[in-house]
């Protein structure tokens, strides 16, 4: 439960606060795993602490830094889930090999199109809104601050292996998982999967992210 859901919550009574944690606990009890804001939370903590760990800015720790990066963000995200959302109907009609194949090469998408911007963090404040469960499935809804913005940062995430997976973000209300469909499906239709390989292979940085 966030900061912000138990200072609305105490507003209406101790009532209110003790129903509101007995069900908040039932839901882990019965999911059998931690709250989802708390396992992105502390992936984004760690990840802001790599970040500003000064010892990893010198310019021979780049390829460490990037990597230490990487692994951190794996831990939350499900690439596979992610990559065949993003293929939808195509990924049916694709063998094992080639599944593995996109899903590596979605990573290295997602890898080139936002750790340099994971890289430039300058002091963003993470403040996390809301969190929402419905059967095995979770959002936790975040606001990133700076002097001169506001960013909407919505997690969702899904129960794989006892623990909480993020499948899609939606930024400032546009889903990363649509909107790379959306530009998957025209490049297969357009011209052929095996097209959409090659572009991802070789040409990944120009595929955008919203």
């Amino acid at each position: 439960m966030t900061a912000t859901i138990s200072i609305r919550i105490r507003k209406v009574g101790g009532l209110a606060v003790t129903l509101a944690l007995v069900c908040h606990l039932w839901v882990g009890l019965v999911l059998g795993v931690e709250a989802p804001t708390a396992i992105v939370k502390h992936t984004v903590d760690e990840v802001i602490r790599l970040v500003t760990d000064e010892t990893l800015k010198a310019p021979d720790q780049a390829s460490h830094r990037r990597q230490v990066l990487e692994e951190t963000i794996g831990t939350l995200f499900d690439f596979e889930e992610m990559a065949k959302r993003s293929l939808a109907a195509h990924w049916k009609s694709r063998e094992e090999a080639e599944h593995h194949e996109f899903v590596n090469l979605f990573q290295t998408l997602l890898s080139n199109s936002y750790a340099g911007k994971i890289e430039n963090y300058s002091g963003e404040t993470v403040n996390y809104l809301k969190e929402r469960l419905k059967d095995g499935y979770a959002e936790v809804q975040t606001k990133v601050v700076s002097p001169k913005t506001e960013i909407s940062l919505d997690y969702r995430l899904i129960v794989k292996d006892g623990t909480w997976h993020v499948y899609d973000v939606v930024v400032n209300g546009v889903s990363l998982v649509k909107n790379y469909r959306s530009q998957f499906d025209r490049i297969i239709r357009r011209s052929s999967y095996e097209d959409l390989v090659i572009t991802l292979r070789d040409k990944s940085n120009e595929i955008t992210a919203p």
